[in-house]
């Protein structure tokens, strides 16, 4: 005899709406509780739930916050992202600026990047939402709702916030890097410029995982000059001033530090969040791979802004980042040849290979 529970679960592919209705609203407190619920008779309720991301707008939200709640599951996590069609029921919701559950299909589709399945986004060509983007390239679309998107921008229901995670497991491959450091045809935009703007929003959500996405580009060693390169990326900035605070500086490290790090005013904030903090430092070490690299920060102070660092948060992570930064930029380079590069490629090798900060974890809403 099935339990009251799992009688329950059977109402979801109910024909009646409110009853549908019903068994959803009571079942999104179990999807984290017992995941097992759902995966009775070969997983029929996740497949009776893909059905209902489609339903009315209610019922939606409820099958949304479930299927977000158990895309934890590896099991589940398969059946969702190697569905084609269901992947495009996902896309077609994320770019319909009408659509009120817009930041339930943004939080999904990014934890479902969790699986390899959903690198086919890179190369995934479809129909052209004319009122989100002009490009038929799915991840081209969903760069224009994250940065056309915020804060309501795009769809007053939504802030797409929850992408910016989704680009940050796709730019732990190289093919993901790849995307991120090319021009794009349909814009003449390179992807990554699109992000960087973000690092200082006041979504956490969003400055983590762009800091998270500028990090895994970093390990792409061939596309250090053009981030560096004032005329392209221009990168530098974005990751100092997140960390910068309201410290004064001597006038001579002032004057050769970049421009938009002078005359910062007495109330400048480094960034609420030492995990955000550490990343950006954690980037700025990739950076140093090259000899390149390595004298330019030298040139612009970058030096200072990290001491400050160092002496004003209170984190072990943060502290170790700029330890090992500090270690590479005031090495003497003159007749170390072999042994300052073994040292820098100990101290790079020291830094987590790329992926989002909550590595294999993924968002549950409640």
């Amino acid at each position: 005899m099935p339990t009251e529970l799992e009688e329950l679960v059977e109402f979801l592919h109910h024909g009646n709406t409110q009853i549908r209705q019903i068994a959803c609203e009571n079942l999104v407190g179990f999807s984290s509780a017992e995941p097992n619920l759902f995966k009775r008779q070969q997983l029929l309720p996740v497949r009776d739930l893909k059905l209902l991301a489609r339903d009315y707008t209610p019922i939606a939200k409820n099958a949304l916050t479930i299927l977000i709640n158990l895309s934890s599951d590896e099991e589940v996590l398969k059946c969702l992202a190697e569905d084609d069609d269901f992947i495009e029921t996902l896309l077609f919701k994320l770019t319909s600026v009408k659509e009120p559950n817009a930041d339930e299909f943004a939080t999904l589709i990014a934890n479902l990047a969790k699986s390899e399945a959903l690198q086919k986004l890179l190369t995934l060509k479809r129909r052209v939402p004319e009122s989100v983007s002009t490009s038929a390239n799915a991840i081209d679309q969903l760069m224009d709702c994250f940065v056309k998107g915020a804060e309501g921008g795009l769809n007053k229901h939504a802030n797409f916030d929850y992408l910016s995670y989704l680009f940050a497991d796709l730019s732990q491959t190289e093919a993901g890097r790849n995307y991120f450091t090319t021009r794009q045809e349909y814009d003449g935009v390179v992807p990554i410029t699109k992000l960087t703007v973000f690092t200082e929003h006041k979504s956490d959500i969003r400055r983590k995982g762009v800091a998270s996405t500028i990090k895994n580009v970093a390990f792409d060693v061939p596309s250090h000059p053009m981030l560096f390169d004032e005329d392209a990326a221009n990168l530098l900035p974005y990751l100092l001033l997140p960390i910068t605070g309201p410290e004064e500086y001597s006038d001579e490290d002032m004057m050769d530090m970049l421009p938009d790090l002078q005359l910062l005013p007495p109330d400048k904030k480094r960034d609420s969040d030492p995990t955000i903090i550490a990343t950006h430092v954690e980037t700025l070490l990739l950076l140093t791979t090259t000899r390149e690299g390595r004298d330019l920060m030298r040139r612009v102070k970058v030096y200072p802004v990290i001491r400050e660092c160092h002496l004003h948060v209170e984190d072990e992570g943060v502290k170790e980042a700029c330890d090992r930064l500090v270690q590479v930029i005031m090495r003497d380079e003159e007749g170390e040849g072999a042994k300052t590069e073994a040292g820098i490629a100990n101290a790079r090798a020291q830094i987590e290979a790329p992926k989002v900060d909550e590595d294999k974890q993924v968002t549950e809403l409640f």
